[in-house]
């Protein structure tokens, strides 16, 4: 009976503004999740309000600009008129409206106008409606310090009548003071919260996303700051964010005016500092903020938040409202898990690759091509010792990088060329397998290497170096033999998508025999070097347990790619490996590939339109010349169908010619003699009234002509006619 009960409550409604923004979608998230709220403390709350056990479930419902749905969102309005928005209002029973530093100046106005709506409406609800508005703490930035008793203090939340907003931001703190001269007490049916926030971070970020981004792409050797950085910045996760207004719908507190924010504080530097370490470059630059506008990384409003300096210690949140904080400690303590929801929510996965093939089988070409389509990072043994001993011996340069290597950085560095160098020595130029795996171990950890991911070209070639490459250094103290039946292997480096290239020898050795001799000795391809490379490699593809084997066994089962084509352009091996891996999980090409892909997308389109076209022409020729011939096979059928029905026609009138000539014809011509001799007024009567034996017998014949002539015409019709209908029928 309580079930029945409980499930008989009318269930109430929650709205929220544009769900599609970044804030508004994530607090809508969080608050869809509430299933019955507590019993509120607040002394002047409802009457009526019912015991938790009876509280119907809320469903939240919210606008947007497009029909993506939103996790824990019942419904979503798209651009809905302001007539459909008052009604969506007025029944809904709490009113959320975001209107964070992002938030544009018809937001403002539409959470303005939303507020007046209820405000008329009020005397007309039977229950008590709420309106929270989550605004920004730019409505802080110009705190008079004036009015503090010590300005080296962070100012206190209860202060937040002396606050004085930035000249941007001003309409923010008017719909503040809107929503806080919402009259109080248990007579009012209409109560407002400000929730004051602090600038959100996290769930693949907003203001923050530009050091994001500048770190994970690593095509910068700093991570800028614009400004100082000495600023502190209040902050508040945006799930955390979202537990706030959900604990505010659920308790109701009596503080009406709410700073949303975390325990850190913690200044610009040290955040964007952070960022680069875990996720970048690990080394910042200071520029000016103009610079900020002229490089498309902010917009103005952004800089004048990243610029805001403010210290508030905020205590409602922890005295009235009790939730599971995601990141109560602030950005720079939980930057691993930060920078794990930013890579998971815009979906920022390595992806891992792995040629393998014999010599000149087009190892590196292939896999040129898909570090340019998938921008990843290529590693080649040679290349990437080239690459080391350079960063090595411009890390030791300590006339120009003295103020940013520490002494330990620069002993480190310079120990390690000597050995790299000495080692070099000792084999006469030779490099060992040990100093290939450490260098090479060092390079799939790099930052470059887990943030996009890489394409091995060639390497490793045995199953003993893929276990040195690949190993698990957490395995290392595991019982020996446990260890043995485990398929180990470090997930971090090891490649996912193993791509194994054949071709005959014959296709290989005449391709190895097309190449000029200059290039031959560069690559090692010369016939006794190729022939002998060649047969290693097929010697170690025939051992009882191959390379191969090592990543099957693992399951990371190879793709076998057959180039044995003249497709230099390695088109099918590409499209292939693209069907397998599929699209480019990352940021993209530059600007200028961007618009390159975008012309090269518009002229496929338009060639795309040309070709239907011109099918569609050459469908339409195709079919008139059809109907042309359908025509004139009609129009040859009708003529003999004529012919043939003038034949019979004339058939069956030689009969009645015949008796005209005989019995009609003379004496019809001796009566027109005879009359052309009288000429009399009126020939036909002359014919008929006149008694002489001619003219009578001619009357008589006339009359007696006539009615035959007649008759024999009206049978021949009568003929005609059904022989015709006859015809059609058949035809």
């Amino acid at each position: 009976m309580e079930e029945e009960k409980k499930s008989s409550l009318p269930v109430k409604q929650i709205f929220v503004n544009d769900v599609h923004t970044y804030v508004s979608k994530h607090v809508a998230q969080i608050i869809g999740q509430i299933e019955a709220p507590e019993e509120s403390d607040d002394d002047d709350s409802d009457d009526e309000m019912p015991s938790p056990r009876e509280e119907p479930a809320f469903q939240v419902v919210g606008t947007s600009i497009n029909e993506e749905k939103v996790q824990n969102v019942h419904q979503v309005y798209v651009s809905p008129s302001r007539e459909e928005l008052q009604l969506l209002l007025l029944d809904c029973d709490i009113v959320v409206y975001c209107v964070t530093e992002s938030a544009s100046q018809q937001q403002i106005e539409e959470a303005t106008w939303a507020l007046s709506v209820l405000q008329d409406q009020m005397a007309n609800f039977i229950t008590r409606r709420y309106f929270i508005v989550v605004s920004t703490l730019m409505t802080w930035t110009n705190f008079r310090l004036s009015d503090i008793n010590d300005a080296g203090l962070p100012v206190l939340e209860e202060d937040f009548l002396r606050r004085r907003p930035h000249p941007k931001f001003r309409k923010h703190n008017e719909l503040e003071k809107l929503v806080l001269k919402l009259p109080r007490g248990k007579a009012s049916k209409l109560k407002g919260y400000v929730v004051c926030a602090g600038f959100q971070y996290g769930m693949g970020e907003n203001l923050f996303h530009y050091f994001f981004k500048v770190s994970w792409l690593m095509q910068e050797p700093k991570v800028p700051i614009f400004g100082s950085g000495e600023n502190f910045i209040p902050m508040i996760h945006v799930c955390d964010l979202g537990r706030v207004v959900q604990e505010i719908i659920k308790v109701k507190p009596s503080p009406r005016y709410i700073v949303a924010i975390d325990e850190s504080k913690t200044t610009l530097e040290e955040v964007v500092k952070t960022i680069s370490e875990v996720l970048g470059p690990e080394k910042i630059c200071k520029l000016l903020p103009e610079d900020a506008i002229k490089m498309n990384a902010f917009k103005p409003e952004e800089l004048d938040c990243l610029n805001m300096n403010l210290r508030v210690d905020a205590s409602i949140v922890n005295d009235y409202l009790a939730f599971e904080w995601t990141s109560e400690e602030g950005l720079v303590k939980n930057i691993k898990s930060i920078v794990k929801e930013y890579k998971l929510t815009r979906q920022l996965f390595p992806i891992r690759i792995c040629l393998i093939g014999p010599p000149a089988v087009g190892k590196t070409t292939l896999a040129m091509k898909l570090c340019q389509y998938y921008k990843l990072h290529y590693i080649n043994v040679s290349n990437m010792f080239d690459e080391k001993i350079s960063h090595l011996e411009t890390t030791i340069a300590t006339e120009e990088y003295e103020e940013e290597v520490t002494e330990d950085a620069l002993a480190a560095a310079q120990d390690q060329l000597e050995y790299i160098n000495r080692t070099l020595e000792d084999n006469e130029g030779v490099l060992s397998e040990d100093l290939i795996f450490e260098v090479l171990r060092e390079k799939l950890f790099s930052k470059g290497s887990r943030n996009q991911g890489f394409v091995l070209d060639g390497f490793p070639q045995t199953l003993d170096q893929a276990k040195a490459v690949f190993a698990d250094e957490s395995q290392e103290n595991q019982d020996i033999d446990l260890l043995s039946k485990l398929p180990w292997y470090n997930k971090f480096i090891t490649p996912e998508y193993i791509f194994a290239l054949e071709a005959p020898d014959d296709f290989l050795i005449n391709r190895v025999q097309e190449l000029p001799d200059s290039v031959a000795e560069k690559m090692r391809y010369t016939q006794d070097e190729f022939t002998s490379r060649l047969g290693v490699y097929r010697q170690l593809d025939r051992a009882p347990v191959t390379l191969l084997d090592f990543f099957d066994h693992r399951e990371l089962h190879p793709e076998y790619l057959d180039i044995s084509s003249d497709d230099s352009e390695y088109t099918s091996s590409m499209k292939k490996i693209i069907e397998i891996i599929g699209e480019p999980k990352n940021y993209g090409g530059t600007p200028e590939e961007e618009a390159e892909k975008k012309r090269i997308k518009e002229e496929e389109r338009k060639q795309k339109l040309a070709a239907e076209a011109a099918e569609r022409k050459e469908r339409k020729m195709a079919a008139l010349a059809e109907m042309t011939g359908h025509y004139e096979d009609w129009k040859k059928s009708l003529g003999m169908v004529l012919e043939q029905e003038s034949e019979m026609l004339e058939a069956k009138g030689l009969p009645l010619r015949n008796y005209l000539m005989k019995h009609v014809m003379p004496s019809l011509g001796e009566a027109m003699l005879e009359c052309s001799k009288v000429k009399p007024e009126d020939p036909v009567d002359f014919l008929v009234l006149t008694p002489q034996p001619v003219t009578k017998r001619v009357s008589v014949l006339i009359n007696l002509s006539v009615f035959k002539v007649c008759s024999a015409f009206r049978r021949l019709n009568i003929f005609y006619g059904t022989a015709q209908e006859t015809e059609q029928r058949q035809i």
